[in-house]
């Protein structure tokens, strides 16, 4: 599966937790990208899982979790994959 992300964007709350962190956590937020394009959903259940792995076949959002570095962080791919937003939770 390879899902087209269209334009990577972050909130204003995630990029400046990526910047005040260690190198660590921005290699991890890319691996969760890497990782949500390929159709691994992270820590989604398995009814969002299942959702996830129709969606991605048609025209619908995907939505992931990770855990990053003791934060939550979800990424959001919009149904017409024009943008891909990388977000916490309490941000949506």
């Amino acid at each position: 599966m390879n899902i087209p992300l269209g334009h990577l964007v972050s909130t204003r709350g995630v990029a400046e937790w990526l910047d005040e962190g260690p190198l660590g956590r921005r290699l991890a937020a890319s691996n969760a990208v890497a990782r949500h394009k390929s159709g691994d959903w992270g820590v989604v259940c398995d009814e969002d899982r299942t959702a996830n792995d129709r969606a991605a076949a048609g025209d619908e959002r995907v939505l992931s979790a990770y855990d990053i570095d003791g934060r939550r962080v979800w990424i959001i791919t919009e149904w017409d994959r024009s943008v891909t937003t990388v977000l916490f939770p309490e941000e949506y």
